[in-house]
């Protein structure tokens, strides 16, 4: 609902009418507004160590957010497995396995259950997040995402849902929950606990929030995986459309702060060392080192470089077939389950959790080979750290139906966490069978490619990289088989794999590549896994997008790309913008300010003047009424036949329009056809917005030399802004001076941040319509602004980097001839209107 949004969706469910531009391009106007360009030093530095110390906050939240998660998950699965082992123990001897099926199906489904429950509450807090967050920091606003309910939803729904069985994991949604603490955690404020307000004056933006929901984006990023730095560069890389070099380093200390906050705890609490800062992140990946008998043993050389690339490509194939699957799922799911009642959400969810059971129980208990345990697996290790690693993995190890000395190595995999499962792969020195790892590969690879998207909170990063894992670690069994390579590190192929396989997935270059070095504490890794990346991302780009891009383009959002392509410099600035234009005139009648708004959804309107002379009035304060403006027939005719050309062939900007449009020599005399128009536009001035409540917006009736009449362009007023000086009341009578209407602050005019009130619900029997609005104190007089003849290449970059939401087209001597906004920049609507800018050649 933005203004001059034209886009037809292409393919898409949600209409595009239901996300909204976030206001980064604020309007400076010194005489009312107190913005951080005019505080003094001191306010300045107040400002920002409120700021350092926000950010210091959302980092601990969001470590102790990730604690709430890990802890339960934890718990809950603990109790799961610990009673569907015993259970399967005595069951084998008796022949009762089908009870100890119902037990497990018990769980599983009770915990879906609630996670379902948890969604229908909250439906954005369904899957990772990632998506949402991503459009959010791209400048669109995503109803509910940064909401107190999402994040409890989101927090209480993912454990339910990993503990539940569903190949999900808690990673993903680490990062949506943080983002959510950054964006409320500054404002003091909440819907959901309407009672709980504090007067804090700080950080009443979209700009400002921004920044924080980055620093809780990559705090969440940080506290998953351990990676600080990881975390800086997937905010850059995945999500902020708009980076600043100050924000950096704020965002960077946010990572820190969740880090160690979540290392302080799970340390303490798992080891009882308090402080020592063993645990860094929910997922950690262990010390890759060869067994110290083994002296042929290499993490990598340069013959493996080979295979790595051949692995990326394999990988880049991989991610591309999960993402194509997983795109026709989302689209059947949308077509027919989300239109049904919201009941069969729940049941496909159950129904998912209800196959992936029976799948993972009896692929573990027929499906499984017993394989001979390795005698270097109950090795010790030097660190604390390492002996905790050593004793999971040998912990997690499972005997089903399996002698003494052995293991069977699918119930290994499938009856443990998700986190257990990816040790096993990386630092099992026990051999997994081939048959069982490409079993276990393809069913994980369809079960997750159909968990993912329904309606539970729900991570793609740790089922990408199990998945991955076994493919490596199968890649490292055939080579020692049937190559004989035994110099090979089983574990270093197991990670690759896992790189190959999330990086053909998600499509991450630089921030995967350091939070997967980071995640293993292995700096030697960096070039194999760069490479391996970039190998998955380029095979994979060659059939479709990235699994969130892909996602974000089912929605409908109107996501703005890092650049254009070259060919859409053909295109300039006057063939994507809109041309047909909502405005208003400095003073302006409540019944016309009422009428537009309560008739339209633009969250901005040029502020405009209509011919030179009332321009000059303008400048030197006079009132300027939007109802009483004169204009010479001839003057008119001459201005409608101009626009009539321009609205023809909006390319061209002949050099009539630089003479004067008041000019006296123009002929007065008229044909005789053209008095109607003549009069008609004369009397539409006196009431251009008949009543308070029109049928239809008033510029559908107008005609197009109305709706194309030259306008001098003044400033930008937002939606909210005008809303609030109707419910203030600030407007003056027409027989006083405009210098009596009320001036509010900047305090008192973002005092509803960020849940403005909407015109629809204004109580119309207390305002005066005859009244008038001087909105020039709150305008944005200087907007960013094109010439028609910029390239869009100029338009795209000036748009994203600066933040803008609205962009008006300006000609030469001032008069605004469109308007462009993130809908006429996206890569569809520029791709038609390139193809007609083909056609009229």
């Amino acid at each position: 609902t933005i203004l001059g949004e034209t886009h037809e969706e292409e393919d898409e469910i949600l209409p595009r009418k239901d996300y909204e531009s976030l206001d980064y391009d604020r309007c400076i106007n010194d005489p009312y507004l107190e913005v951080l360009e005019s505080m003094d030093n001191k306010k300045a530095q107040r400002y920002e160590a409120v700021k350092w110390v926000m950010v210091f906050a959302i980092g601990v939240c969001t470590g102790l957010v990730g604690l709430f998660v890990d802890f339960f998950v934890r718990l809950f699965t603990q109790l799961k497995f610990r009673v569907v082992q015993s259970s399967v123990e005595e069951c084998t001897e008796k022949g009762c396995l089908a009870l100890s099926l119902l037990e497990l199906l018990g769980f599983n489904l009770t915990f879906v259950f609630l996670a379902s429950l948890l969604v229908l509450i909250q439906p954005v807090a369904a899957g990772s997040g990632i998506p949402e967050i991503k459009c959010y920091l791209n400048g669109v606003k995503v109803p509910g995402v940064v909401r107190l309910r999402t994040v409890v939803c989101k927090a209480m729904g993912v454990l339910f849902s990993v503990a539940g069985g569903l190949f999900v994991g808690k990673e993903g949604p680490m990062i949506h929950s943080g983002a959510v603490v950054g964006a409320g955690l500054p404002q003091f404020q909440s819907i959901s606990l309407r009672k709980i307000h504090f007067n804090f004056p700080y950080f009443r933006s979209d700009r400002d929030k921004r920044d924080f929901v980055s620093a809780g984006a990559a705090a969440g990023v940080a506290a998953a995986f351990g990676a600080p730095i990881g975390g800086t560069l997937f905010s850059l890389e995945e999500g902020s459309s708009f980076w600043n070099q100050g924000l950096t380093w704020k965002v960077l200390f946010c990572s820190m702060a969740a880090t160690f906050t979540l290392n302080f705890f799970r340390s303490g609490i798992q080891f009882g060392s308090w402080g020592s800062f063993q645990l860094p992140g929910l997922l950690n990946f262990g010390e890759f080192k060869c067994s110290e008998s083994d002296k042929k043993c290499h993490l990598w050389t340069a013959v493996d470089l080979g295979f790595f690339v051949l692995m990326g490509i394999v990988g880049g194939l991989l991610g591309a077939t999960f993402n194509c699957l997983n795109k026709r799922l989302a689209k059947y799911r949308m077509r027919n389950v989300h239109p049904k009642p919201k009941l069969v959400r729940v049941l496909e969810s159950l129904l998912v959790s209800l196959t992936t059971t029976v799948v993972v129980f009896v692929a573990s208990m027929v499906l499984g080979e017993c394989r001979q345990m390795s005698s270097t697996a109950h090795s010790g290790n030097d660190t604390l750290s390492m002996q905790g690693m050593s004793e999971d993995v040998n912990s997690s190890i499972k005997t089903f139906f399996c002698p003494n000395e052995t293991y069977n190595d699918m119930a290994t995999l499938f009856f443990n966490p998700q986190e257990s499962a990816i040790l096993q792969l990386f630092h099992q020195d026990g051999t997994f069978s081939p048959v069982t790892l490409s079993l276990f590969f393809l069913l994980y690879f369809l079960l997750s490619c159909w968990t993912y998207g329904i309606s539970v909170p729900s991570g793609l990063f740790v089922p990408s990289l199990l998945c991955g894992a076994a493919f490596g670690r199968l890649v490292a069994n055939l080579l020692k088989s049937y190559i004989g390579l035994d110099h090979i590190y089983s574990g270093t192929f197991a990670l690759i794999g896992a790189a190959a396989f999330l990086g053909g997935v998600v499509r991450m270059t630089i921030s995967l590549t350091v939070i997967l070095i980071e995640s293993t504490n292995e700096i030697t890794y960096g070039l194999p896994i760069m490479i391996t990346l970039m190998v998955a991302k380029w095979t994979g780009d060659f059939f479709n997008k990235g699994i969130y891009d892909i996602h974000v383009n089912l929605r409908g959002v109107p996501l703005l790309e890092w650049e254009t392509e070259v060919e859409m410099d053909k295109l300039r600035a006057s063939d994507i913008m809109e041309p047909n234009l909502t405005y208003v005139y400095p003073h302006t009648r409540i019944q016309s300010l009422v009428s537009i708004l309560r008739t339209t959804v633009h969250h901005a309107f040029p502020v405009v003047t209509e011919n030179r002379g009332n321009e000059r009035e303008f400048m030197k304060g006079n009132q300027l009424i939007s109802n009483n403006i004169k204009f010479k027939k001839s003057s008119i005719l001459t201005r409608a036949g101009e626009q009539r050309k321009r609205s023809q062939s909006m390319k061209s900007y002949p050099s009539s329009e630089l003479r004067n449009m008041c000019d006296e020599h123009i002929a007065t005399e008229e044909p005789p056809e053209k008095e109607d128009l003549l009069q008609q536009m004369l009397e539409r001035r006196y009431t251009p917005y008949p009543n308070l409540y029109p049928d239809q917006s008033p510029s559908e009736e107008w005609t197009m030399e109305e709706r194309f009449r030259p306008l001098t362009f003044h400033g930008l007023i937002l939606r909210s802004q005008l809303v609030t000086l109707l419910v203030r009341g600030v407007c003056y009578s027409e027989s006083r001076s405009s210098a009596s209407q009320p001036r509010l602050s900047h305090a008192e005019m973002s005092e509803d941040y960020p849940r403005y009130p909407d015109i629809h619900d204004l109580d119309l029997t207390l305002l005066n319509p005859r009244m008038i609005v001087d909105v020039t104190p709150y305008m944005n007089p200087s907007p960013f602004a094109v010439s028609p003849n910029t390239h869009v290449s100029q338009v795209f970059n000036l748009f994203r980097t600066m933040g803008l939401r609205h962009l008006p087209v300006v000609n030469a001597v001032g008069e605004i001839v469109g308007i462009i906004t993130r809908h006429n920049l996206t890569h569809e609507f520029l791709q038609a209107r390139l193809r007609q800018h083909y056609q009229t050649i």
